[in-house]
């Protein structure tokens, strides 16, 4: 952890919802004329698209478990090494993984290669004169015998709806946006699951701050919804880690006071309307990240 160079990582599974915790530090960052240095969580795993699926097809063809939340898909010492370098430098080097023709084509022009989606752009140094490092993705949390991510983040915030959200989420982005069937995402989704909770779910204990979207209406069954609950249909419980409160100083008669229909639902923990999550992460991280610049400022 470091105050003169602040490691700040949003943690969060495929389909959680992470892009709104994205875009409320985005909002932060150009309120505050912060320069943060952004790293994509996609851009540490171990395969290139193709490669992706001959490793997958080879651990399915042997029984073995594999998914894009385990270690065997992942760069976690690299990760590791960034979180750790930046800390202690404000560099490190970073990629990028081209989901689309559009980012293949930017990144084409702009390192003068030729790229195509499902590639990594090659390695480069992280621009020097950068604020904070700041990391979206499904693993700024992970600990394991050999690594340990979450001890390097000065900031730690996840986001995890409730299962049957996350599921209903999965399955319509993935349909919409990538064409897949229901079928094929249900096969998906069992595939990551011994992942998922070996990797994914312990990585809600290490974060300092929990935004769990829970949705008011019925979602029993979410392999048959046909919409995804709005933010008007659900509640955000908003979890500070034991410590974390005093840490950050966050004050619940404030945030009460702020949002409208809020409430507290344990010592630890706010409710809010899902309509209001953007503007409760905005209320509750703007300090905070305010904070840690002035202390870097102070240390020059």
């Amino acid at each position: 952890m470091s105050k003169r160079h602040p490691v700040v990582a949003v943690t969060g599974s495929s389909g959680a919802g992470t892009s709104t915790v994205k875009r409320a530090f985005e909002h932060i960052f150009a309120r505050e004329s912060i320069t943060p240095a952004v790293v994509e969580g996609d851009s540490y795993h171990r395969f290139e698209r193709m490669e992706m699926k001959k490793a997958m097809a080879e651990a399915l063809s042997k029984g073995e478990n594999f998914s894009h939340f385990g270690p065997e898909a992942n760069l976690f010492d690299k990760l590791e090494e960034l979180f750790r370098v930046y800390g202690e430098t404000g560099g490190g080097q970073k990629r990028y993984y081209l989901h689309s023709p559009e980012e293949a084509a930017e990144h084409n022009a702009r390192l003068g290669v030729e790229l195509n989606p499902g590639q990594f752009t090659p390695w480069e140094d992280i621009p020097s004169g950068t604020d904070l490092l700041f990391y979206e993705g499904l693993h700024g949390g992970v600990q394991g015998e050999s690594y340990d991510v979450a001890a390097l983040a000065d900031l730690l915030v996840g986001v995890v709806p409730i299962t049957n959200l996350e599921w209903i989420q999965k399955i319509h982005r993935d349909n919409a946006e990538r064409g897949y069937s229901a079928e094929a995402i249900v096969d998906t989704i069992l595939r990551r699951m011994p992942d998922y909770i070996n990797h994914i779910c312990p990585q809600f204990s290490r974060t300092d701050i929990n935004f769990q979207r829970v949705p008011t209406v019925d979602t029993s069954n979410p392999f048959i919804c046909r919409n995804i609950p709005t933010p008007d249909e659900s509640f955000v419980i908003i979890h500070f880690r034991k410590g974390a409160r005093e840490k950050w100083g966050i004050d619940f008669s404030y945030l009460l006071s702020m949002i409208h229909d809020s409430f507290m639902s344990s010592p630890t923990s706010i409710v809010v309307n899902g309509g209001k999550m953007g503007f409760a992460m905005e209320l509750i991280l703007t300090p905070i990240i305010h904070r840690m610049i002035e202390e870097k400022k102070k240390l020059g």
